[in-house]
């Protein structure tokens, strides 16, 4: 719990998610169970008090009664359900990635960091009738093994991890790139420029051995 809290007020911190918005989940040890934020609780405001634990088949376990379980806990159960190598979830509302988002913009990968660590990072559309992505729309994407980063149209961001200071990275890594894309393109359009190159491969090592 204390890694969860740790890895909440970093996000925090950094501005990736500001009021109670987002959520995040690590799981345990003996593997059926998971720890999250519940609903209506900040980042910053999270502690062993107000966090859940919940069974991979939706139980949730005594000890937070009175807390709403989060809005997003189906999509995050399923990622675990359906994913061996997730073991923790980080899903903010950054801004500058959820501009890209609402405007309807994959986010390129468009650094070596990027290529390397992510390799793309899918847009995944709202539901159907228009509300929150769920584990419908969000599972399918994250059933490839590559994918490691989503961006929810007018929603927000996932980075899965093997560890929760891995996710946290990966949420960190798609703010900054869709900041630097932003950048990126607004000098481009002063400029007059209508194509950048972008990079194959995300290490000297990968380019030397394609050579």
């Amino acid at each position: 719990m204390d890694d969860l809290i740790a890895t909440a007020k970093r996000c925090f911190t950094g501005g990736l998610q500001t009021n109670a918005g987002g959520n995040l989940s690590v799981r345990l040890n003996a593997r059926d169970a998971i720890v999250i934020k519940p609903s209506g609780v900040g980042f910053n405001e999270c502690t062993r008090d107000n966090l859940q634990v919940v069974q991979l088949d939706g139980t949730i376990l005594p000890g937070s009664e009175g807390l709403k379980p989060s809005k997003d806990l189906d999509f995050h159960l399923d990622l675990y359900r359906i994913r061996d190598d997730i073991n923790a979830i980080v899903h903010c509302h950054s801004p500058w990635a959820t501009g890209y988002a609402s405007a309807g913009i994959e986010i390129p990968c468009l650094t070596v960091q990027t290529i390397e660590k992510i390799g793309r990072m899918p847009l995944i559309p709202l539901s159907t009738n228009g509300g929150p992505q769920t584990e419908v729309e969000i599972s399918p994407v994250f059933a490839d093994p590559n994918i490691r980063a989503a961006v929810l149209a007018n929603h927000g961001t996932i980075g899965a991890g093997k560890t929760l200071m891995a996710a946290q990275y990966l949420a960190e890594i798609i703010e900054e790139t869709a900041h630097i894309a932003y950048v990126r393109d607004t000098l481009m359009a002063a400029h007059g420029k209508t194509k950048a190159d972008l990079p194959t491969y995300g290490t000297a090592m990968e380019a030397r051995a394609a050579e």
